[in-house]
Parts: C-alpha cells; sequence; structure tokens
C-alpha cells in the first residue's frame, strides 16, 4: 500500500475504498496543510514516515473499514502506534481547522439561512460491555449496549444541522430534553413515534398516530401516517450513509468520549460532498 498506488484508483474506486470522493480527499489535505503552516510546525521534528497525503489516507482507511490499528500498521509498514498517533492527529487538526464544521443548533432559530421544515431521528451504534454502570448503555431496543445519536437535518437540502449523543438506555424524547435544542416557531419538525410530546415543546411538531387501545387506526389516521413517514425517509437514507464508515455502523471499539468527535467530523464530511454535488448539478446563469 502506497499513495502512488492509489492515484491509480478511478473515481469510482477511491469512493469505495476510503469512503469520499477525491476532490472532498484533496480538500482535507489542503486543510492540513494549511493548519500546519499556520501553527509553525517545527522542522526539528522528526521527519514522519508517512507524507501527509498518506497519513489522510490512513485515517480514512480507519474510519471506513475500522480494522485494529495492526492490521493497518501491517498494510503500510509502520508501527502500530504510529498509526495511532496519525489518526488522533488528523482528527484533531480538522477539528480546530474548523473547516469540517456543522452549522450547529443556532442555525435553528430565526436567521437568513434558517430552514422549513427539519426532521430528527436518533441512531444507535454497538459498544463493548462497559465495566461499570453497564445498565446505562443497555439498548432495550437494540437488546445490547450502544451509543445513541441524535441527528437534526435539513430536510429540503439534506444538510446536517446538528447533533448529540447519549447513552443507549436514554429515551430519544428525553435525549432531546437533554440537547437544549430550541426549533424557531416557524419551524416544522417531523419526528417519529419516539418523539410523542414534543409539541409541548414545540407546537408545529408532527409525529405519527400511535394505535389506540382495543380500537384500530383510521383510514386517515393511516395516510397521516404514510405522509410522515415519505417525509423523513431521507434521515433514514443519511444515517445509512454515515454508516458506511465502519467505525460509525459497526460495534464501537474506542474510548467513548471521541465517539461524538468522530461522529461530527463524518456528519460534517457527509455535509461537505453533498454541497459538491449541488455545485455539480447547479444550472449556469444567464450573463
Amino acid at each position: 500500500m502506497n499513495y502512488q498506488c492509489i492515484q491509480q484508483l478511478n473515481l469510482r474506486a477511491f469512493k469505495i475504498h476510503f469512503g469520499v470522493r477525491k476532490k472532498t480527499f484533496k480538500r482535507i489535505v489542503k486543510t492540513i496543510k494549511s493548519f500546519q503552516a499556520s501553527n509553525k510546525y517545527s522542522n526539528s521534528r522528526r521527519k514522519p514516515l508517512l507524507g501527509i497525503q498518506e497519513q489522510v489516507l490512513v485515517t480514512l482507511e480507519y474510519w471506513r473499514e475500522y480494522r485494529t490499528y495492526f492490521h493497518i500498521a501491517t498494510s503500510w509498514r509502520v508501527s502500530e502506534s504510529t498509526i495511532c498517533r496519525i489518526v488522533h492527529r488528523i482528527e484533531s487538526e480538522l477539528v480546530q481547522s474548523g473547516m469540517f464544521r456543522l452549522p450547529g443548533k443556532k442555525a435553528l432559530l430565526r436567521g437568513l439561512n434558517q430552514p422549513d421544515v427539519v426532521v430528527m431521528d436518533v441512531t444507535e451504534t454497538p459498544v463493548e460491555r462497559p465495566k461499570r454502570k453497564q445498565e446505562e448503555f443497555y439498548s432495550g431496543k437494540k437488546e445490547r449496549h450502544t451509543l445513541k445519536s441524535q441527528l437534526i437535518i435539513n430536510q429540503e437540502t439534506g444538510e446536517i444541522i446538528c447533533t448529540f449523543f447519549g447513552k443507549g438506555s436514554c429515551h430519544d424524547f428525553s435525549l432531546f430534553k437533554a440537547s437544549g435544542i430550541h426549533l424557531h416557531a416557524e419551524i416544522q419538525g417531523i419526528h417519529d413515534s419516539g418523539y410523542q410530546g414534543i409539541d409541548q415543546f414545540h407546537s408545529n411538531s408532527y409525529t405519527p398516530e400511535k394505535k389506540p387501545k382495543n380500537r384500530e387506526l383510521s383510514i386517515l389516521e393511516k395516510d397521516y401516517n404514510r405522509v410522515l413517514a415519505t417525509a423523513r425517509i431521507g434521515i433514514e437514507h443519511i444515517n445509512r450513509r454515515l454508516k458506511i464508515f465502519k467505525i460509525f455502523g459497526d460495534r464501537y471499539r474506542n474510548r467513548r468520549r471521541r465517539y461524538g468527535l468522530r461522529c461530527n467530523l463524518l456528519s460534517a464530511i457527509y455535509n461537505y460532498e453533498l454541497s459538491l454535488a449541488v455545485t455539480k448539478f447547479k444550472t449556469p446563469t444567464i450573463p
């Protein structure tokens, strides 16, 4: 495995192997170089075994395949500790650079880029059984220990606006209340049945009708639920795209305190690739 061999991959093969486009990879490399130049890295440091391009590829490969540091180190012919340092350093520098950052909770308040309709959902990532306080991480829905990720997206553009994280035993609605997110009154919210009662906090929110006891749903109620399911299906597709990266889709083995940082980075990278697609298909203006 080396950078010269990877350069020979076509666009589709590169996307499959690393989970991002070549344009995104080049942007990440440019961001890392700019960050290191602005922070005046000392030239007296020992020259790294891998260049910046190779370090970014190692990080992408780790996110995409989520192999152990040992197996990735074997592929790149370096030590296991070197791979660990590279991944942590690239992640930290990307966060500190500010290039890959989500709009945040402030985007849900009144402003120029305020979304008209937002969709909120929670997805779960399995984790290894904790040594302490196991019941806090046990999800009755998944019947295993998990970490929860709450995503809020702009329904029209598919952009991820903000995230929040919690333990597996936390209910979806409780996670929303703990996040401290406030939706502007003019924003329409579409949510699943896990957010029953959210209309007390945001009157312009809609959730499916639950089947009453000893009675079936009416045809009108079934049609209403079908319309809501169609409106919120986009966030399920986004969850699937994020879980292409096995570090987010498979059992998370690392320290849990870094889970949120990595999910935010992957979400911001998804937004960047979404903007590339919008720019590509944007119709040119007539001069």
